[in-house]
């Protein structure tokens, strides 16, 4: 398993629209994409403009299959709304939430 942090700047003015929009766009994603299995959304305690979004996948191999099979383009409508700042790629060790 890996986790892909996405780091997005997002204004106060847009925030709901953007987080309605990445409802749709992960769950849309979990649904038709092999490997793909959802993400989770956070926002920065201090900065309400400070968003990451952290994405699970079976492989490393099936998220880049996603994006170079140009599937990412689902994500556009976020970035309409939101500014990416960065992606990480970290590989899961183990995970004790439930």
């Amino acid at each position: 398993m890996i986790r892909i942090i996405y780091s997005w700047k997002v204004e106060p003015e847009k925030l709901e629209t953007f987080i309605e929009t990445w409802k749709k766009t992960t769950n849309k994603i979990h649904e038709e994409v092999e490997g793909a299995r959802g993400s989770f959304m956070l926002q920065h305690e201090k900065d309400s403009t400070e968003i990451k979004t952290v994405a699970k996948w079976d492989s490393l191999q099936d998220w880049e299959e996603f994006w170079h099979e140009g599937n990412h383009s689902q994500m556009g409508k976020m970035h309409d709304l939101g500014k990416r700042i960065s992606v990480e790629i970290f590989k899961e060790i183990e995970d004790f939430t439930k």
